[in-house]
């Protein structure tokens, strides 16, 4: 009985101390954000996740699961809202209006988000020589679902929306290992092979026919500045066509990536790299020890890499 009533209290003290900071009762559900990332996929794909989904039923359905997005995402839009200190002292109907005209503003940018990623999903088709079909890609491919995710969070972030799209990429990451911050911005026509390990920091920028394999870190060289560098550019620029092989990591606000780069694999790149230019890390050599204890010792090619000193 004693246990009970000391677990009682520290249950208590726990909850006080938590409510002194924030309304229990009142803040964005992640479950139900998690739904609306599903039902947009169901959206921005039509008829892939659907067993049976008929012409005549197409419309109705999608319209129903449009205003079931809108008004889920204006829902926890205005429950997100609290955590803008410019909202401090808004009145709940200014944040309710506020919340469904974000609603309404992201729900327009829908066909702009399901453009960029049938241009990703080409780019995964015609790189990828494992890919039998746009369907596979689209229904198995965790690349390009974790692009849908950052698309659809990158427009709630430019929206100027608390929270959402952090929760948004950060279960993208938990399902697929690919983590993509929302306030990142990428162009037309990009590709993630395999993916699991790719880390895309905020303020990174990546531009149009970009192609990164698994591993690859695109981020600050520090952040010991801690908030004091929010909003500072800390993360690389990314050019139009450039390849980044696995395991790759390009840190700095200041480094920028010319067009056409080629960046080997396990490169640690922290400057500027000029256009047209292949990163390769120094040979490596293998060792091989037979059972007679005799070794021999075999450099690997350069697999017409160009030597660039970083």
């Amino acid at each position: 009985m004693e246990i009970d009533q000391e677990i009682e209290q520290i249950a208590a003290e726990l909850l006080s101390d938590f409510q002194k900071k924030r309304d229990v009762a009142k803040q964005p559900v992640k479950s139900v954000i998690i739904e609306i990332i599903g039902k947009l996929q169901h959206l921005l794909f039509p008829g892939i996740f659907e067993s049976v989904l008929t012409g005549g039923s197409a419309k109705n359905k999608l319209n129903v699961m449009l205003e079931e997005v809108s008004h889920d995402l204006a829902a926890q839009t205005r429950l997100a809202l609290r955590y803008d200190l410019r909202y401090k002292d808004t009145e709940q109907d200014e944040i309710d209006k506020t919340a469904w005209e974000i609603t309404r503003q992201f729900i327009l940018k829908i066909p702009l988000v399901k453009d960029f990623l049938e241009k990703d999903i080409e780019a995964a088709y015609s790189g990828d020589p494992a890919a039998y079909s746009k369907a596979e890609i689209v229904i198995s491919y965790p690349g390009i679902y974790a692009t849908m995710v950052y698309r659809i969070a990158h427009e709630l972030y430019l929206l100027s929306v608390p929270l959402i799209p952090r929760i948004m990429s950060e279960y993208a990451h938990s399902v697929t290992g690919i983590d993509i911050h929302p306030g990142a911005t990428i162009g037309k026509y990009f590709f993630i092979d395999h993916g699991t390990g790719i880390v895309i920091g905020e303020t990174a920028i990546i531009g149009n026919h970009v192609k990164l394999y698994q591993g690859v870190t695109l981020g600050a060289l520090s952040t010991k500045g801690g908030q004091g560098i929010k909003g500072v550019k800390r993360h690389p620029t990314i050019s139009d066509n450039v390849t980044i092989y696995s395991g790759a990591s390009i840190l700095g606000g200041d480094t920028i990536i010319g067009e056409g780069v080629v960046i080997g694999g396990n490169a640690f790149v922290i400057r500027s790299v000029p256009e047209k230019t292949r990163v390769s890390v120094k040979n490596p050599e293998l060792q091989f020890k037979s059972s007679g204890n005799i070794s021999t010792h075999i450099e690997l090619d350069q697999l017409d890499f160009w030597h660039y000193e970083i």
